[in-house]
């Protein structure tokens, strides 16, 4: 189901189900299936010629007159009758020039060239863990390797399937009774994705059977679960199991863990350890005064209480980021009351698909149409990942940098602000506690899900006071006012800087992970390797994640795939250890830094998850998605401290 392969699709269709089907697809992508199949730009160039997309919809009719649609969609219906009935072949893949023309052409914008190959990638064409042994197998020492891999979430299966594509043994430990890792964990009201779902998923396992455009947690929970039941990783992970402690042997050249198995206590020695545990798994609880004192209860976002029964109830919600904001439309019409307790308003980009599940015929197109997948989801990337981020760079001479960074981002703002207004119709005594004042996108845009229009309802409140404290009762705001409540959902967050807390990793200079980073500084060269902790690599690591859009899983894989070369050089070359080098890491983090004061996210007006508490950019990364793809490509071991294996005969 998963695993990409063209020749598994045909098409089961007669005629009249074909043509059906046709009549129902996204147009610019067609269009580029028809293009491989013929072998030139015809069906993408003149009066057939997408125009460009707009906003954050699908443009499914690559803005063409139906009167142009109806001989594209004849000649498509040729065109896979004759492949369905073996009159034609599945051509080879484009190279990666005249892949970029394609896309172009198909989005009605100049793709750079640099995006080839990793568009191959995401289309199919290439696999991202395709990491070739330099003598053509494996080595003898690659046998020998002892790997632990951290987590088993998305991050988790993906760094598994690499380790097993390359044929080394491995053990995963995961502290959850199942996989999922954050899609265990949020299982609120409405928790659902943010990304579109063909975008959302593996490039090297895609699903072709999303039901939505948005998945939902159940969805993508079932998705990975059947994406580790067909890589085997389910009976590879040692569930309810924490690494506790590790401990680098710089005699032995390996980790000494401790780890906890179920309550007890188990020693073991690895060469190499892989973390894939993120940075959205330990929920910040705030303590207020007399929290212990509400009667009702309580409990955060993820880890929702499904034995409460909210129906009928008055439901705190303390907090407006992506969860509140999924929760609150998603339980107004159950509940007596929704009391929404918000720090600061978010900016909600209109989006037609989120809600809405995929048509019959899409989801047909996906699945026995050869790549047509593929292009979809490389339409996305494009769409959804790199190109905003020139519009989020501070333009030193735009007159108005105290409600947007440049020009283009204040154009932006205004449609956002534009947006707000319809959606509030006559409920605009609403607009001053809902409209942002920071730039546009300082945050991570959140799709909306219908939060203006449940902000609307006679039972839902916004309190912009800030939360003081609690009592039997209710909450306590900042004004003295009481507000009463039966149910409390705290929608706070993460502690997203305190990463790989609070295992204690301890390095070859006896100094642990938490004295390297402090309270909430981490850093890594390339979000993966730490000086001073040889053979420990980070997925999910700092500056890893995505401000300017984009599925992290993107990132996540280039971070695998990097890691998958330094373990091929170190099989290789008989490498016992692989440390980055202090100066290499620290110039990679003052780049780092240098650019973030570039962009948006240093903008003196917002705050957000993103910074610690020093104001420092921990979480995202400044660079495009082909950016750090390009960085992770080929591993200097100049970069890198290597030991010898020891002689351990």
């Amino acid at each position: 189901m998963h695993s990409f392969d063209p020749s598994d699709v045909r098409l089961r269709l007669d005629d009249h189900q074909l043509r059906r089907a046709l009549a129902g697809a996204n147009l610019p992508t067609l269009q580029l299936v028809m293009t491989l199949f013929e072998g030139d730009v015809t069906w993408l160039s003149g009066d057939y010629a997408p125009t460009r997309s707009r906003g954050a919809g699908d443009h499914d009719q690559s803005g063409l007159a139906a009167t142009v649609r109806a001989p594209l969609l004849d000649r498509a219906f040729t065109i896979l009758r004759e492949w369905r009935d073996g009159e034609r072949d599945l051509p080879e893949p484009p190279d990666d020039k005249t892949l970029v023309t394609w896309m172009g052409l198909s989005l009605g914008e100049e793709v750079p060239a640099e995006y080839g190959a990793t568009l191959a990638e995401q289309i199919g064409f290439k696999r991202a863990f395709d990491i070739p042994w330099p003598s053509g197998e494996a080595p003898p020492e690659a046998s020998r390797l002892r790997i632990l891999v951290v987590g088993a979430g998305l991050a988790g299966i993906a760094t598994s399937a690499m380790l097993t594509s390359l044929g080394l043994r491995h053990d995963i430990i995961e502290r959850g009774a199942e996989i999922g890792g954050v899609w265990r964990d949020n299982h609120y009201p409405g928790a659902g994705v943010d990304t579109p779902s063909h975008l959302y998923s593996y490039s090297f396992a895609p699903s072709r059977e999303w039901s939505r455009y948005y998945a939902k947690q159940p969805e993508i929970l079932s998705y990975i679960a059947e994406v580790a039941d067909e890589l085997g990783v389910g009976q590879r992970v040692k569930l309810r199991t924490e690494l506790v402690r590790a401990s680098w042997d710089e005699a032995a050249k390996c980790w000494r863990v401790t780890l906890d198995e179920q309550g007890q206590e188990v020693g073991a020695a690895y060469d190499v350890i892989i973390t894939a545990v993120g940075f959205l798994n330990q929920p910040v609880v705030p303590s207020f005064p007399g929290m212990d004192t509400f009667e009702g209860p309580m409990f955060h976002s993820a880890r929702w209480n499904h034995d409460v029964d909210i129906r009928e109830k008055r439901v705190a919600v303390v907090g407006t980021g992506a969860s509140a904001m999924q929760i609150v439309p998603t339980i107004a019409d159950s509940v007596a009351s929704v009391t929404v307790f918000q720090r600061s308003p978010q900016w909600v980009i209109p989006n037609e698909n989120y809600l809405k599940f995929l048509p019959e015929s899409a989801r047909i197109l996906m699945r026995l149409v050869p790549y047509y997948a593929g292009f979809y989801r490389a339409r996305l990337m494009w769409l959804f990942q790199d190109k905003l981020l020139d519009s989020l760079r501070k333009d030193a001479a735009w007159e108005h940098p105290e409600r947007a960074v440049s020009k283009r981002n204040d154009r932006h703002r205004e449609s956002l602000t534009q947006y707000v207004d319809s959606e509030l119709g006559d409920r605009q005594d609403l607009r001053a506690g809902v409209l942002p004042t920071y730039p546009p996108y300082g945050k991570r845009p959140l799709m909306d899900n219908g939060w203006m229009r449940a902000l609307r309802k006679p039972n839902v409140h916004l309190v912009e006071d800030a939360v003081t404290g609690f009592d039997r009762t209710g909450v306590v705001t900042n004004s003295g006012e009481h507000h009463e409540a039966d149910v409390v959902v705290l929608a706070t967050g993460f502690h997203t800087s305190r990463m790989l807390w609070p295992m204690d990793i301890v390095g070859k200079d006896g100094r642990s992970i938490r004295e390297a980073w402090g309270v909430d500084d981490p850093r890594a060269y390339l979000s993966v390797a730490v000086p001073k902790f040889p053979n420990l690599f980070l997925v999910g690591g700092p500056n890893s994640g995505l401000g300017h859009g984009g599925s992290i899983l993107y990132n996540i894989e280039c971070a695998i795939a990097y890691i998958g070369r330094l373990l091929v050089s170190m099989a290789g070359n008989g490498y016992a250890s692989l440390e980055v080098r202090e100066e290499v890491s620290d110039a990679y983090n003052a780049q780092l830094d240098a650019e973030h004061d570039k962009l948006i996210w240093t903008h003196e007006q917002v705050r957000t998850w993103y910074k610690n508490t020093t104001g420092r950019v921990t979480g995202i990364i400044p660079w495009r998605g082909v950016d750090f793809w390009a960085m992770t490509q080929e591993p200097d071991l100049d970069d890198y401290l290597v030991e010898p294996a020891p002689d351990r005969t």
